[in-house]
């Protein structure tokens, strides 16, 4: 089985509001524990959480060795304030704030640092992104300062341009990574970073009922092509399901993904796309930890 490079342990893929409410009044080890438990029934022993505000994910990695699997934290994520990111993390205003949340992610034990970089799409509307995404300098900004602390930057992103500037500005890995176009693709297969895709966050939404399946289905054919076009470019590439996502379980999830790339590839060599997924998710494994 395929590590999972992309999980939120403290969403349970049905209600965000109440599954965060368990850990309100200090984290509540036996969720995480039961979330660890469906980890280890599907196998699977790597796994990347993209953290959140409550100290989930730090306990979720203290405990995973109980469990035979690697967890791997930025603890917490960080965002500009007044956009999107607050789900998962703590917000800045300057990048000296900006610095010091870096640093205080390495006091409780991150092992790479996590930024949000642009909006999420806008399923209740026209499928867009919901806002723009920050400039390419202060995008370079962050990733400069927590390359310089020795942190890889694991970042949340939409939209192509975003995508691109991230990319020429040296991140590691790029989260999501929806609307790209031909420019920011190769832009993406040209750098050192490796692209999770989190698919399933839309096509497991299609028949929900929560949104209008007709948007749901263009964003799908959308990612599924540049999830291809990616591959044939020879782009690095991982499966992460964003798991805990609405609709989106926890060890089910990977299996999901794994299987709409199967299907998105099904021309492909079977054995090479098998091939270059394990060893995208190799660099994250050897990249995305603790340095001394």
């Amino acid at each position: 089985m395929f590590g999972e490079c992309h999980a939120h342990l403290i969403m349970d893929a049905v209600n965000y509001r109440k599954a965060v409410q368990l850990h309100k009044n200090g984290v509540n080890e036996q969720d995480i524990r039961d979330k660890l438990e469906l980890y280890r029934k599907f196998g699977i022993t790597f796994v990347r959480d993209g953290g959140d505000a409550l100290g989930v994910s730090r306990r979720a990695a203290q405990l995973a060795p109980e469990y035979g699997i690697d967890y791997r934290t930025p603890v917490f994520a960080i965002h500009k304030n007044g956009h999107y990111g607050g789900i998962v993390g703590f917000g800045f205003d300057t990048m000296r704030e900006y610095h010091q949340l870096v640093l205080t992610a390495r006091k409780q034990g991150s092992d790479f640092i996590k930024i949000m970089i642009s909006g999420i799409m806008d399923f209740a509307g026209d499928g867009g992104v919901t806002e723009e995404p920050l400039t390419r300098a202060e995008i370079g900004e962050m990733i400069h300062i927590a390359h310089e602390e020795g942190f890889a930057v694991m970042a949340h992103v939409n939209g192509a341009r975003a995508v691109q500037d991230a990319a020429e500005q040296g991140v590691d890995s790029v989260e999501h990574g929806n609307f790209m176009d031909e420019e920011s693709l190769k832009a993406l297969a040209a750098s050192h970073a490796v692209w999770v895709p989190t698919l399933v966050t839309i096509s497991n939404l299609k028949g929900s009922g929560r949104f209008d399946d007709t948007v749901i289905c263009r964003l799908e054919r959308l990612q599924s092509g540049n999830i291809r076009r990616a591959y044939e470019l020879g782009a690095k590439i991982a499966l992460g399901s964003d798991a805990g996502a609405w609709h989106v379980k926890h060890g089910q999830g990977l299996v999901d993904e794994y299987n709409l790339f199967a299907a998105i590839l099904t021309d492909k060599d079977p054995a090479d796309v098998k091939k270059r997924l394990a060893e995208a998710e190799n660099m994250i494994c050897k990249k995305f930890k603790k340095t001394d």
